[in-house]
């Protein structure tokens, strides 16, 4: 399970689909909906929020209205559009990771898509989220 905290518009339609899906599965298992996944560590960070679900329906809905902007036809009706009273934080460095695993996986996947956004400087972040000061956070899996 992979929740990207960059901004879902860097991702090729294969990684959009698996978010998609992911986030509806992270969705099921802040939920007490499912047996599975719930020890993940990409899910620490919406556990440790004021309110986990609407958090993930926050990220989820976002995914959503990317997908509406690509013309996609995502399910609206499996998300709320929920507002959130402050941001989660994300390091600068997992920002960084993130966005240097996508390209790795774009180079192979959509060159298109990496040829797009490979120069990009200044990373955005999935809007629930803001940047901090900080090293690779510690729910990371990194791959050397």
């Amino acid at each position: 399970m992979r929740l990207w905290s960059i901004h879902p518009k860097y991702l090729d339609t294969k990684g959009l689909l698996a978010l998609w899906r992911e986030g509806l599965l992270a969705k099921s298992v802040l939920e007490g909906k499912t047996k599975g996944y719930i020890n993940h560590p990409q899910l620490d960070r919406f556990k440790k929020s004021e309110n986990p679900i609407a958090y993930i329906n926050a990220y989820l809905y976002e995914i959503y209205l990317e997908a509406q902007r690509r013309g996609y036809n995502f399910n609206k009706n499996k998300v709320k559009s929920e507002k959130i009273e402050k941001k989660l934080l994300v390091t600068n460095k997992q920002v960084e990771y993130e966005f240097d695993h996508l390209l790795k996986k774009l180079k192979s996947r959509d060159i298109n898509k990496y040829e797009e956004i490979k120069d990009i400087k200044m990373i955005e972040v999935h809007p629930i989220f803001q940047i901090v000061e900080g090293e690779i956070e510690s729910w990371e899996r990194v791959k050397k």
